[in-house]
């Protein structure tokens, strides 16, 4: 281990006098995910639909639309 950290490894952490401890829910939904991309979710959901209808589709069906 390095030595430049044993005189701290084993302090405790710090607490905050001026913040009350967040709770677990609200640190909880720091680390959830989130909608970066509007829209992405309808989108693929399109795209999918699209794709299973053109399987859907007969063979004759799909050579004529060619």
């Amino acid at each position: 281990m390095n030595d430049s950290y044993e005189d701290i490894l084993h302090l405790s952490r710090p607490v905050s006098t001026k913040h009350k401890p967040m709770s677990m829910l609200d640190r909880a939904a720091q680390f959830s995910p989130f909608a970066a991309l509007t829209g992405y979710d309808d989108s693929v959901e399109q795209a999918k639909t699209e794709y299973e209808s053109m399987i859907d589709v007969p063979n004759e069906a799909f050579e004529e639309s060619i």
